[in-house]
């Protein structure tokens, strides 16, 4: 019998004994016997099988090469261990050791559930777990290793195959492990722990899951151990110790999880980590507990507050990166904890308004994602975020919004049973679309037309549906999308006629008859497209693909032709970008999304006939009040046919079928004025051709324009005036009979009277000639004397400066109508005929300084007084649109027009403003009353004064791309260039009523701030502000006279200080300068400025030396010189421009004599440059002009003894005169009253006849006088005697000055200062102040003088132009031309006798010549102010303030 360390191998009964001897099958055999043996014993009796025990636990047995021997030997080994529990026969260590190592080997067999002996396996794990034998190995020293060899081979086999039972006793096998053992190792832990994290918890599932279940279970055992390993690996960084030491964030995570208690003590590690200064760090521990405190059920951010609010204050992280983190997780935080919500709301609020634009796009998908998966989670507070973000500085992020909001709009309000909150939510979506298109970017624009088409309305949806969307949307926008809608459908008409031109164009130049250059209206196309500059390049493309390939040039001319309908236009449009050839793959092809987007403007796929006469159907069943589609709206009616209006203007040619028409007569005949009356516009817009292909429907339609015409109300009777006149082909027949009719109603007593008077005016503009007679009769007698200059009724007694439009008197009504009659007549006229536009304008000008009330009788209350003058001011607008009457508005009318920027009611500012950017934005005023925005600065309100301040910014902008797109128009610069407005400006604001000298420090503060309103806009922008010529521009001003009043040394004073101002703004504030070689020299008007005597030098400071700034600039300011070194050098008169004018000219250019060089003259309009001394000095001097020089000054007697520092040499530069120069201030004068004197004379007529010397131009000599001296303390008159100069508290100030003759005419100043409303939420209700007395005073000298008896009546105009100084010349043209050349031939030749060289002088002094130009400072000081006087220009002088008397015009300063 065998014996094994001393003891005796026993087997159980019925097995037989097992040795090395036999062979394999046998052993396998008696094996099985024995484990059976072994498998059904007890513990009871079992130690006589101690020794079998250790036999079977010997090498041969567990190194057996048949894996059947070591299964049937690991069963029985488990089976001794169950039996022998709790003490096993095997003591040694290292046998134990070995023993579990071959149990583990065995524990392999699991791997394959599906084998033969899996069941013996499963019996060897059962037995292991049920037992727990594996505990016997925590008492061992290599317990870890064997723990390890077990969880790794667990972890390895387990998989899906496995039931779960085995995965329960493997569980049960691995848990007491953990619980019951003293230590986990790192390597264990490695070994579980790496099972729950990627790519493990991924592949492999059934390990991640019994990891979990593991680490569950034995959750309170294992948790020092984690909290060990997370102190070491996140405070004292040892990573090195373990394999997931890269992948703490991650363990964190799948650990809260799994087991949120097992972190309890790691969770404020993490509060320190994200307080660490390492980016990286901090954004993936933000990230950690983003996705922590936002999974499903977290009750974390409860749990520990302290992190939660450490988390929040990372939203606010320096790192783009972390914000970005915190925000992309926000979404899941607010859809799953609504407890949370209010938290991370006002973190998302603060970061929209993040600096980096990731941030902000971030925050606009969350939101956007969030309302597509729950809407019911996304508040209207978050809305607003996106709504917000639509006005972004980055169109990535505009565009990002606004289709967002569309897709939603589509997805929740567009669906037939909708969830009426959810359409609540985003009822604004559809207005803040269309408000986008406010926006001056051509991408914003295309994005708004391409979100309309496809979200708000769905071009691809069937007809009948397309226009009730279509129709509902339109009646619930409000009126500033209603507006945007309006300029789309213009806009895309524009580009669709700009198209269709091309195509023409492309086919004439195919035919070769005749060639048209297609460059500009390709130019035209690309700036509505994105990136103008690359959209050129790509139409010049695409004109070359229209030219080479017919076919395409078809579907582009069929695409833009009236007879293409929706269906037809997506077809052509898919064929031309197929044409085009698409993207390649990963490519991003810029041509084919230029021409894509061209595409999508001019396709009419939201638009053809039969859309048209289906949407023409829902409107007249609302008219009828049949439909059910705008239930509950307000007006919806009259929303359906504006709509209808807006389409008839840009789509005439879809109004075209019979059923169309009858259904819009119908709605002729409605009740409601104002449906009838939009009605009748959409017959203007569509009734062309309406007589001769519907003769049925104009028979039925002339009636009831005849009938609206005579007796409708004021807008329908200008509407069927104006259907009259489209509609009729013989209108004049028609209008006689209308006419007949309005002369019988023109009486206060009709009904009709106020409708009767607006007929009268569109007659008189439809017809101008067939009805003069008459219409002047009626003018006269009605129009003026019976109702403008009658005060019949008086007003309600009210306090408030301005009421609604159905307060006003019936009498005031028809004195506003009047008014605009006299501008519709006149506007028919064209001309000054009979002295009409005279005598309007002198109306007009009345109303306004009398406050609106004509006559002065006090009848009228102030709400009508406002709307009077206002209305007053907008017709003298409008006339000075009209070149011809324009040229007559003086600068006294000028300027009281001006004041109404600074009326005491607000509407008044309000409606002047925007009536004068209208007129301006349109390019017909002219650019002069862009000086009239400067007042605007007095304006109480701040948000007033940011409107006109960006009224400023388009006005500057518009004129700028229009010089850049226009450059053939340089002769007429002057028209145009935004800069040319400061001179108009400081004219305006030198005639200030309240600047009672030049020495007014407070008034100069106040014109200071009026200057920089007006300059700064201009000044902005380095790349556009040529500081070179904007100083060159200022200072030749303080070398002129006021052309107003130019012999009133006070009124030249104060133009001066005003020029002194100018010039000290732009030296101190003027920033980013940039100096450019300027080609134009800058010219000055005319009418506001003439020249002074020749040599004349002006360099004074005129303003308080208050306003004086002690510092100098470095750099291009170090030539500006304190007052009290005037060291200054002669300068060249500056170049007055003659005809300074309204760029809406006729494109005929002006005859003249003969063709003069360019050297000579450029232009009429512009005098050629004479250089600066500054230039002059840079020239090289030739030796004959040193020796010409010479005898110059020989001959004249100058002065042959010179100092030590004029003993050099010194260089003498000479002033060229050019043609259109004027040789002196008298040739001035009478060359600007000749001009003057004509009404009826064009400013063609007088360009023609100014005479040009032939040949090379005189030189221009410069008397010497005391101002032209080199020396700063000597100065040498035109004697060459020398002159002191005196020195005053430092500065220097000549003794001698060169005065023009006086001009022989009557002195007449008017003011009035005008009161400012203060800046409350209410309109102007208090009580206007008093004014001062030299207002009133001169107002009553106005009348009493210029206008004795009737000032306003045309029969009178015989006398009124006799008390004009502007009619004192004679009638004949012949004559005028004939006087102009006498004078002008003899004022020169006067002049070239009386020429003196100009005295020599050191070339470095010559660079001083900007020495007079001054720096002052400037404060926020604010006032109103007015100005009314009643002479025409050319006698205007400025006279003293009178004592008050009674002014019942009170505009004060605002305090």
């Amino acid at each position: 019998m065998t014996s094994v360390a001393g003891k005796k191998v026993v087997y159980p009964s019925g097995c037989k004994e097992v040795n090395e001897e036999i062979g394999k099958d046998e052993l396998v055999r008696r094996l099985k016997l024995l484990a059976r043996a072994f498998q059904d014993m007890g513990q009871d009796d079992n130690e006589q099988y101690s020794g079998l025990a250790l036999y079977l636990a010997t090498d041969y047995f567990m190194d057996h090469q048949s894996k059947d021997v070591r299964l049937l030997v690991a069963c029985c080994i488990a089976d001794v261990f169950r039996i022998f529990a709790p003490d096993a026969p095997y003591t040694e260590a290292a046998q134990l050791k070995e023993i579990f190592m071959f149990l583990i080997k065995q524990l392999r067999g699991l791997e394959e559930p599906d084998a033969p002996s899996f069941k013996r396996y499963f019996y060897l794990l059962e037995n292991l777990a049920w037992v727990k034998s594996f505990n016997i190995c925590i008492e061992l020293e290599d317990s870890q290793e064997i723990f390890c060899s077990l969880f790794q081979l667990m972890f390895s086999i387990i998989s899906e195959k496995h039931s779960n039972k085995v995965r329960n006793f493997i569980l049960d096998m691995m848990a007491p492990l953990i619980t019951e053992a003293d230590a986990v190792s790192q390597e264990l832990l490695d070994i579980i722990l790496i099972n729950i994290i990627e790519p493990y918890k991924t592949q492999k599932r059934v390990a991640y899951q019994l990891a979990k279940d593991l680490l569950i279970r034995t959750s309170n055992a294992i948790e020092p151990f984690i909290q060990t390993f997370f102190n070491n690996a996140l405070m004292l960084g040892k990573s090195s110790e373990s394999e997931v030491s890269d992948r703490l964030y991650d363990l964190i995570y799948e650990l809260n999880q799994i087991s949120p208690n097992v972190l309890l003590s790691v969770l404020p590690q993490l509060e320190f980590k994200l307080k660490s200064n390492v980016e990286s760090e901090r954004k993936k521990v933000t990230k950690l507990l983003a996705k922590m405190f936002s999974d499903p059920g977290s009750a974390l951010a409860d749990q520990n507050r302290a992190l939660w609010n450490c988390f929040l204050g990372r939203f606010n992280d320096i790192s783009i990166l972390v914000r970005q983190c915190c925000v992309s997780h926000s979404q899941f935080l607010l859809q799953h904890h609504p407890e949370l919500f209010k938290d991370i709301v006002e973190q998302l609020k603060v970061r929209q308004h993040d600096p980096e634009e990731t941030v902000r796009m971030e925050v606009v998908n969350v939101i956007l994602t969030l309302a597509k998966n729950d809407f019911s989670v996304c508040t209207e507070e978050l809305l607003s975020f996106i709504k917000e973000r639509t006005l972004d500085k980055k169109f990535q992020i505009r565009q990002a919004a606004l289709l967002g909001l569309g897709q939603l709009y589509k997805r929740f309000a567009l669906i037939e049973e909708y969830n009426k909150a959810n359409v609540d939510k985003i009822a604004w979506v559809k207005d803040k679309v269309f408000h986008a298109y406010y926006q001056s970017n051509n991408e914003d624009r295309l994005l708004v037309e391409r979100v309309f088409n496809t979200c708000l309305v769905q071009y691809n949806a069937e007809v009948s549906e397309r226009m009730k969307r279509l129709y509902l949307l339109y009646a619930t926008i409000d009126d500033h999308a209603v507006r945007a809608f309006h300029e789309m459908l213009k806009n895309k008409n524009l580009v669709k006629i700009m198209m269709s031109q091309l195509v023409e164009a492309v086919e004439v130049n195919l035919e070769g008859e005749k060639t048209i250059p297609l460059n500009r209206r390709l130019a035209g196309i690309a700036k509505t497209l994105p990136e103008t500059n690359k959209a050129n390049d790509h139409m010049k493309k695409f004109a070359m693909l229209l030219k080479d390939d017919k076919r395409m040039r078809q579907f582009v001319k069929t695409l833009v032709g009236p007879d293409c309908n929706s269906q037809k236009a997506q077809e052509l449009v898919k064929e031309i970008l197929k044409k085009l050839g698409g993207p390649g793959p990963g490519q991003h092809n810029l041509f084919y999304n230029s021409i894509k987007s061209l595409m999508e403007r001019i396709a009419p796929v939201m638009f053809d006939a039969a859309a048209i006469e289906m949407l023409v159907k829902h409107v007249d069943e609302t008219v009828r009040g049949l439909g059910i589609i705008t239930d509950g709206i307000d007006s919806a009616s009259e929303k359906g046919v504006r709509l209808l209006v807006a389409l008839s203007s840009v789509y005439p040619h879809y109004f075209k079928t019979e059923e169309t028409f009858e259904l819009l007569l119908s709605f002729l005949k409605h009740d409601d004025e104002a449906v009838a009356d939009l009605t009748i516009q959409i017959f203007i817009n569509v009734g062309r051709s309406l007589q001769s292909e519907h003769p049925n429907i104009y028979t039925v339609l002339l009636p009831i324009l005849q009938r609206s015409a005579k007796l409708g109300n004021p807008k329908q009777s200008k509407h069927a005036i104006k259907c009259i006149s489209i509609v009729c082909q013989k209108k004049e027949t028609i209008l006689n009979q209308v006419f007949e009719y309005v002369k019988k109603s023109l009486t206060p007593e009709s009904a009709n009277f106020i409708t009767s008077i607006v007929a009268l005016g569109h007659i008189a503009k439809m017809c101008p000639t067939e009805f003069a007679v008459d219409v002047k009769a009626i003018v006269s007698k009605t129009i003026v004397k019976d109702l403008l200059m009658m005060d019949r009724t008086t007003g309600p007694d009210t306090t408030e400066s301005w009421y609604s439009e159905h307060h006003v008197t019936e009498e005031t009504m028809a004195k506003l109508q009047a008014m605009k009659m006299l501008v519709r007549w006149l506007e028919g006229l064209q001309s000054n005929a009979n002295n009409s536009g005279t005598s309007t304008l002198r109306l007009l000008y009345t109303v306004i300084i009398h406050e609106g009330d004509l006559m002065e009788k006090g009848m009228i209350n102030k709400p009508e007084l406002a709307r009077l003058r206002l209305q007053a001011g907008c017709c003298m607008l409008k006339l000075a649109e009209y070149k011809c009457y324009g040229d007559l508005i003086t600068r006294e009318q000028f300027q009281a027009l001006a004041l109404l920027m600074n009326d005491s009611c607000y509407h008044v500012r309000l409606n002047f403003a925007l009536k004068l950017n209208k007129g301006l934005m349109t390019l017909r005023l002219p650019l002069e009353y862009m000086s009239i925005f400067s007042l605007a600065a007095n304006d109480p309100l701040k948000e007033r004064r940011a409107q006109i301040k960006n009224f400023l910014h388009a006005n500057i902008s518009k004129r700028r791309d229009y010089i850049k797109q226009n450059p053939s128009i340089g002769a007429r610069l002057f028209h145009f260039m935004p800069e040319y407005s400061i001179p108009y400006a400081i004219h305006l604001l030198a005639h200030d009523p309240d600047l009672q000298s030049h020495e007014h420090l407070e008034i100069l503060k106040n014109i200071k701030e009026c200057l920089w309103f007006i300059i700064e806009p201009l000044i902005s922008k380095s790349e556009d502000c040529n500081y070179s010529f904007f100083r060159k521009m200022l200072e030749n001003i303080k070398q002129c006279k006021d052309a107003q009043d130019p012999d009133d040394e006070a009124s030249n004073k104060k133009l001066y200080a005003v020029c002194d101002i100018a010039l000290g703004l732009l030296v101190s504030k003027a920033t980013n300068i940039t100096l450019k070689d300027s080609n134009v020299e800058p010219v000055l008007p005319s009418k506001c400025f003439v020249k002074q005597a020749k040599g004349y030098m002006n360099t004074k400071i005129y303003v308080p030396k208050e306003l004086v700034e002690g510092h100098k600039r470095k750099g291009v300011h170090d030539s500006i010189l304190a007052p009290s070194e005037p060291e200054i050098v002669a300068c060249p008169g500056p170049v007055v421009n003659p005809l300074p004018y309204t760029p809406r000219e006729k494109s005929s250019k002006p005859a003249r004599p003969k063709k003069v060089k360019k050297e000579q003259c450029e232009s009429d309009d512009m005098e050629s440059p004479v250089k600066s001394p500054k230039e002059k000095a840079k020239r090289p001097r030739s030796k004959k002009e040193n020796i010409d020089s010479q005898e110059e000054n020989q001959s004249s007697g100058g002065p042959k003894k010179r100092g030590r520092k004029s003993a050099k040499k010194e260089n003498v530069a000479e002033n060229k005169k050019t043609d259109s120069d004027l040789d002196s201030s008298k040739e001035s004068q009478e060359l600007s009253t000749q001009c003057s004197s004509s009404d009826e004379q064009s400013e063609q007529e007088q360009t023609e006849n100014l005479p040009r010397r032939p040949g090379r131009p005189p030189k221009q000599a410069n008397s010497n006088s005391s101002s032209a001296n080199s020396s700063p303390k000597r100065g040498r008159n035109s004697d060459n005697k020398v002159t002191k100069v005196k020195q005053i508290n430092g500065a220097s100030q000549k003794t001698t000055n060169i005065k023009s003759p006086a001009k022989n005419s009557p002195k007449n100043a008017v003011g009035k200062s005008r009161k400012r409303s203060a800046p409350t939420s209410s309109e102007e209700s208090s009580p206007v102040k008093k004014t001062r007395g030299a207002r009133a005073a001169v107002v009553k000298q106005d009348s009493s003088e210029s206008e004795p008896s009737s000032p306003i009546s045309l029969e009178s105009e015989s006398s009124s132009v006799k008390s004009s100084p502007r009619k004192k010349a004679t009638s004949s043209t012949a004559a005028s031309r004939k006087t102009l050349t006498r004078s002008k031939i003899q004022s020169e030749s006067e002049s070239e006798g009386n020429k003196t060289p100009v005295k020599g002088r050191k070339a470095t002094k010559q660079l001083k010549v900007d020495q007079f130009s001054t720096k002052v400072s400037t404060r926020n000081v604010r006032r109103a102010r007015s100005l009314a006087n009643g002479t025409d220009e050319d006698s205007m002088e400025i006279e003293s303030p009178q004592p008050a008397s009674a002014s019942k015009r009170g505009r004060g300063r605002r305090k």
